[in-house]
């Protein structure tokens, strides 16, 4: 299974749209690849609270069309990070989340054919009740998704960011059937050893491989941390970014993971969850 991680680095001196044109002709640039990532709120910048909500798009805005468009164009499918997900106008009240926002950090994951094949609302969000916690609606549904690669089919578990501090989520999407963890972010460089660490303790612990996307940069004041990763079922870095922007091209064992789990099967003496 070929993987492209694309680390994109950005400032605040960027426009919206021109970054968008710009990812959008990186990612038409990637035919070959299995699955192409993109990292977490990588247009209206992961930390840039104060223009979330003018930044805010339903799932056919902007920013997914102009990526769907590539990944169409490139013949790939493309987890396109997230984007800040506004509800349609008019929804009713049940619609909008239990604070009644309407907004949320969403991940998307569109076909090569243009087509959003599925979407994942970030459950787990960073600011200790500010930042996401005052802006937007946390996630309710865990999400996997099956994707058909050249090495055959495999089941990806969803998560996104912050998320990756809980290992209950991955517990829950291991349950589920993924194999594969996709995780982008906009992680800053101050906690970025955690970022690396974290990554692999969930593919250990659950003998899954893990694809993390992060952020390059800084915006909004906050220096971001880089260091995207690709790690193996046993733990395994197989490729790490620096942090500038940056794409890997990592090529999965699928075959692999099935291998070590039968020989090294830890899985099974589970006794609690």
């Amino acid at each position: 299974m070929r993987v492209h991680v694309l680390q994109v680095a950005y400032g605040d001196d960027e426009p919206v749209a021109a970054r968008v044109e710009r990812v959008a002709d990186l990612v038409a640039a990637q035919s070959g690849a299995d699955l192409v990532v993109l990292p977490e709120l990588w247009a209206p910048t992961g930390m840039g609270y104060r223009g979330w909500v003018a930044a805010a798009e339903q799932i056919d805005g902007p920013t997914v069309t102009a990526i769907a468009r590539a990944a169409e164009k490139a013949g790939v499918t493309v987890h396109a990070g997230s984007i800040l997900e506004q509800a349609p106008a008019g929804a009713e009240a049940a619609a909008l989340g239990p604070q009644g926002r309407g907004r949320w950090n969403t991940s998307v994951l569109i076909g090569p054919d243009g087509v959003v094949r599925a979407t994942y609302r970030k459950v787990h969000r960073f600011g200790f009740a500010n930042g996401e916690p005052a802006l937007i609606e946390a996630g309710e549904e865990l999400v996997t998704a099956d994707l058909e690669t050249s090495a055959g089919p495999v089941r990806l578990g969803l998560a996104t960011c912050y998320d990756l501090r809980f290992p209950e989520l991955f517990r829950g999407l291991l349950d589920a059937g993924a194999t594969v963890f996709v995780i982008p972010a906009a992680w800053p460089a101050r906690r970025v050893e955690h970022w690396i660490l974290l990554g692999q303790a969930r593919a250990i612990e659950n003998q899954c491989a893990v694809i993390q996307c992060n952020t390059g940069g800084t915006h909004a004041g906050v220096v971001m941390g880089g260091r995207s990763q690709v790690i193996s079922a046993t733990g395994e870095v197989l490729a790490e970014a620096g942090v500038g922007e940056e794409v890997l091209v990592v090529d999965l064992d699928l075959d692999e993971i099935t291998a070590w789990r039968k020989s090294f099967p830890v899985l099974a003496d589970r006794r609690l969850g």
